[in-house]
């Protein structure tokens, strides 16, 4: 952690608030795939609904992502960060007072807008605050965060539900989601924002107005890497998400493991997430971050897939359960610094925003194809094969990128959002 001394107060209280943020997410979004067995007893809803919340909120997550990133754009880093925590927690507390499934769907999609934009406000704060050599540790670290908020959600989860009826206790949960709001008070007192590049300040983002930032990242100079980038997000979050959402109700349902049970195997792959997020940030910084991101695309595809249909017992897919998590880190952990490092600073925050997102509108559907696949396989089948070719998908998209490692691109001339500077170093 030699690296961590040679970075400014400034640096450190940005990294702090980014993985506080984060965690808090984290916490809000998680504790919806654990409750999904008592959301199924409560209103005798379907698996292919409950995953249709699931997809909802991914939906939504995409478009909030894309809205966060043309939002701090045009009003700030740090502002548009305020507002989408403020966002995501208060919906994640509406959501306790759902009293149908129609009104859950809707909420929970609601609060999808918070958790994509909180993410992509985040990323490029930390990525124009940190310094570049350490740009892809900071990332990582961040992205770490997000295991740390999962552990705490099942912590919770346990908790709370060794008190509270289960028609209850998911109620409780969900309005827990209300404490990240405290959150913005800490930003506005202790976060500062990135200086703008004074050809952005000048000429960039003012005069073209909301639609043209928008716009921006299909400029024929930036086009390909929108493209292929938003491709990588498909993949990255198809994956994750048909892992994250199903895994608690494939052990509780099909391995017949206790709610305590449940927590032990979740711990093992949360811990695993943890190291995982750690070691791609170190790795990302000696590697470059597409290498880097194949090499833990390859591993998870194989993992899960080992985890899913092999006739393993309870002690070896506890295991196994490590490297599962282990992998399934290293790409979340990666794309920050990736995407950041393709564009330049006017139009960063909403090409970010479109790569990271753009993936959950398409991903959305692996959630609920997986329900629907639980009908005629079983639910281990179906989530193995999706996260399979998920995976596949990253591999091939990766591949179709430059190898980043450390510089952002400086700002486009006044009417363009062309390239003038490489995007990346290349190995």
């Amino acid at each position: 952690m030699r690296w961590y001394h040679e970075i400014t107060p400034v640096e450190k209280r940005t990294l702090w608030s980014c993985f506080g943020g984060w965690a808090l997410d984290a916490v809000d979004t998680q504790v919806f795939s654990l409750v999904i067995p008592s959301l199924l007893a409560t209103w005798s809803i379907s698996k292919g609904q409950a995953g249709l919340i699931g997809g909802a909120t991914l939906v939504a997550g995409a478009l909030g992502g894309l809205l966060a990133g043309i939002l701090s754009d045009r009003v700030g880093r740090v502002r548009a960060l305020q507002i989408t925590v403020i966002w995501f927690s208060l919906f994640t507390f509406l959501s306790a007072f759902a009293q149908s499934f129609e009104q859950l769907l809707v909420l929970k999609a609601l609060q999808g807008v918070g958790f994509g934009g909180e993410w992509t406000a985040g990323a490029v704060l930390l990525s124009e605050t940190m310094n570049p050599k350490h740009r892809g540790k900071a990332m990582g670290i961040v992205q770490s965060a997000w295991g740390f908020g999962w552990g705490a959600a099942v912590l919770l989860y346990m908790a709370v539900f060794s008190f509270a009826s289960p028609q209850w206790a998911w109620r409780v949960l969900f309005a827990i989601g209300l404490v990240p709001a405290l959150l913005v008070l800490y930003l506005r007192r202790n976060v500062v924002e990135p200086p703008r590049e004074p050809q952005v300040a000048r000429d960039d983002v003012a005069p073209r107005g909301t639609f043209g930032i928008a716009a921006g990242i299909f400029d024929p100079a930036v086009i390909r890497t929108t493209l292929v980038g938003g491709l990588i997000g498909l993949g990255a979050h198809g994956g994750y998400h048909a892992i994250t959402t199903w895994l608690p109700t494939y052990l509780k349902t099909e391995r017949h493991l206790s709610v305590l049970g449940t927590g032990g195997y979740l711990a093992v792959v949360i811990v695993a997430f943890i190291a995982g997020c750690f070691l791609s940030a170190w790795l990302q910084d000696r590697i470059g971050r597409r290498w880097n991101v194949i090499l833990f695309a390859v591993c998870c595809a194989v993992m899960v897939n080992i985890y899913t249909f092999l006739p393993i017992g309870d002690t070896t897919m506890l295991i196994l359960s490590f490297p599962l998590g282990l992998f399934s880190a290293g790409i979340p952990a990666t794309l920050g610094a990736l995407f950041n490092e393709l564009y330049p600073q006017g139009v960063r925050g909403t090409g970010v925003g479109f790569c990271y997102n753009f993936g959950r509108i398409v991903s959305a559907g692996f959630p609920v194809l997986i329900g629907h696949m639980s009908a005629s396989m079983s639910l281990g089948a179906a989530l193995g094969i999706d996260a399979g070719v998920a995976y596949g998908l990253v591999v091939v998209a990766a591949l179709m990128l430059p190898n980043t490692r450390g510089r952002l691109v400086p700002a486009p001339q006044p009417g363009s959002v062309r390239n003038d500077a490489p995007a990346a170093s290349r190995n």
